[in-house]
């Protein structure tokens, strides 16, 4: 049933339901300029149309030819003319009997093939059984020649006899959308490629040649397909809220050293993307007061956010010389292609995090078996050089191979240092930097404390040697240098303060840390060394961030402490 009749004297608009009639700011806002009947049929609207008239009626696409040729005071080649759109009247025959000027102005075989979609349609009504329905009407997509498109619809004229006689044909042209959807969808397909990797030859490269794999894909997609020439992908490094460049093309060396956080003002465009999260376009750089000079001679720019599930990991930022370069439609696609450039850039992040786990673990694996051969070599060597003291050519080649032990022990560690993309995801946990790479001696007559010890510093990097009893550790403070030495108080043969005591006298910078019970320190080691510079205590049983907190106190400059 029709609603609101319309009172006299004001305009009167016809909605045919749809989904413009489900809209109640549209239906509001024309209920301010006259009087609104809402149909739900299109049975309805012929009949009002016809009994009753109307100013203005609003309806779904595939209704305008149908209500357009009812309303009696007007020809349906006229409306049709004014439409905007191709239209055209074709007979069963196969004659274009009539076409707008819309439709005329495109090449003779595009409207040829128009008017043959149309006499296929003809000939499709009139294999359906008779029907008394006033709109018949069929619709169709067509491709011509792999350049054009057009939805067609057409509704059909049915003579006095029930046959069709002609069709009467809208032809909208889809051709802009069809090769919008085609260009998303290649870029789409190019976005895919750069994640597309092949991960065993992946895992052999370092971040530099990932990198450059990716700044391949990403410049023939920018070029081939999206015509940009200059851009540049900075990563927003979480730690510092610094944008870091990882990737330019044609851009100078200046605009790739920009020094850029992660703020709304004050750090240019790229700055205000990376805080906000919204793209920009700017289509005069000269005006634009946050525009930051990139591109030698830029005139405008365009810069979307590089997302990771709702999270800003970075810009991808584009500049050209000509103003106005970019439209919304540019700024879509650089979106669709940013997406992928922020999956590309994590895949690679968990390419390295894995590698490093994995080479971490590896390395946990070699360390653990060859550390006790390594330390039963150095107690060996140090032994060596003990009773050789008065040899000072064996002394030195014993000394080597301390050293050779060192170097073996600073490459198992180095191959756990992570090689990622800055900022991308949560940073792989860090070696302490206090500790890493420090000398440590550790002696405790008890296997399990020493090891133990030994385990927690190497996996914070440090380099440790190992001692049984007081005058092994005593022989390899004499031996090799050390950063940091943790010792027993109680031991046998010499005790924690004669370790102590020969660490000063060897290198009185080095600190010293003491190991003990509670309660235990029968000779008042710990009162005598505190008063000659002992660095901390450790009271067993401890845990390992308590251990950690007494080595990073030892290590600290002293104008630190």
């Amino acid at each position: 049933m029709a609603s609101e009749a319309s009172p006299p004297n004001r305009l009167r608009y016809l909605l045919l339901a749809g989904p413009h009639a489900d809209r109640p700011e549209l239906v509001e806002a024309l209920r301010k300029l006259a009087a609104v009947r809402i149909v739900e049929s299109a049975d309805e609207a012929l009949e009002i149309i016809r009994s009753q008239g109307c100013d203005l009626v609003i309806c779904p696409a595939t209704q305008i030819v149908p209500l357009a040729r009812s309303a009696g005071h007007m020809r349906t080649e006229n409306f049709l003319e004014e439409i905007g759109q191709g239209a055209c009247v074709v007979g069963c025959d196969g004659q274009l009997i009539w076409a707008n000027e819309r439709l005329r102005s495109y090449p003779p075989a595009i409207v040829d093939a128009i008017r043959e979609a149309c006499v296929g349609l003809c000939r499709a009504f009139a294999d359906e059984s008779p029907s008394s329905d006033p709109v018949r009407i069929k619709s169709r997509t067509i491709d011509i020649d792999a350049d054009y498109r057009f939805d067609l619809t057409v509704s059909a004229r049915v003579g006095v006899d029930g046959r069709i006689e002609q069709v009467v044909a809208l032809a909208w042209d889809m051709t802009e959308t069809k090769r919008l959807q085609e260009k998303i969808n290649a870029i789409d397909a190019a976005g895919r490629e750069l994640v597309s990797w092949d991960t065993e030859a992946l895992t052999q490269m370092d971040v530099s040649d990932r990198l450059e794999t990716l700044e391949r894909g990403i410049v023939t997609c920018c070029r081939d397909l999206l015509h940009f020439d200059n851009f540049v992908v900075r990563i927003l490094d979480k730690q510092t809220n610094r944008l870091e460049t990882i990737l330019a093309t044609g851009l100078s060396e200046e605009a790739r050293a920009l020094t850029l956080y992660a703020e709304p003002e004050g750090n240019g465009i790229s700055g205000y993307v990376a805080a906000t999260g919204r793209a920009y376009l700017c289509r005069d750089t000269t005006r634009d007061p946050r525009y930051v000079p990139g591109l030698e001679d830029a005139r405008s720019c365009l810069t979307v956010p590089l997302m990771l599930q709702d999270e800003v990991i970075g810009v991808f930022n584009v500049e050209s010389q000509k103003p106005a370069a970019f439209n919304e439609q540019d700024l879509q696609f650089a979106e669709i292609l940013a997406r992928h450039i922020a999956l590309a850039l994590h895949t690679l992040e968990l390419l390295a995090v894995e590698r490093h786990a994995t080479t971490d673990q590896l390395a946990a694996d070699v360390d653990a078996e060859i550390a006790r051969p390594l330390n039963d070599i150095v107690a060996r060597v140090t032994r060596l050089m003990e009773e050789h003291e008065q040899d000072a050519g064996l002394r030195e080649r014993l000394r080597a191979l301390l050293d050779d032990v060192d170097t073996i022990k600073r490459a198992i560690h180095s191959v756990t240092e992570p090689q990622g993309v800055t900022g991308l995801i949560r940073e792989p946990e860090q070696r302490d930097q206090l500790i890493s790479g420090k000398r440590i001696l550790i002696a405790d007559d008890e296997e399990i404390i020493r090891d133990t010890i030994a385990d927690v510093l190497a996996k914070s990097g440090g380099i440790t040697v190992v001692a049984g009893d007081g005058d092994e550790a005593i022989a390899m403070l004499r031996a090799q240098p050390f950063d940091l030495v943790l010792s027993d108080i109680k031991m046998p043969n010499r005790n924690g303060y004669d370790v102590f005591a020969a660490a000063r006298e060897v290198n009185p910078e080095c600190p010293v840390v003491l190991i003990t019970g509670f309660g235990y320190d029968p000779n008042h080691t710990i009162v005598r060394a505190s008063k000659e510079g002992l660095a901390g205590v450790l009271f067993k049983p401890f845990k390992v961030e308590q251990l950690l907190e007494e080595v990073r106190n030892a290590l600290k400059p002293r104008e630190e402490l």
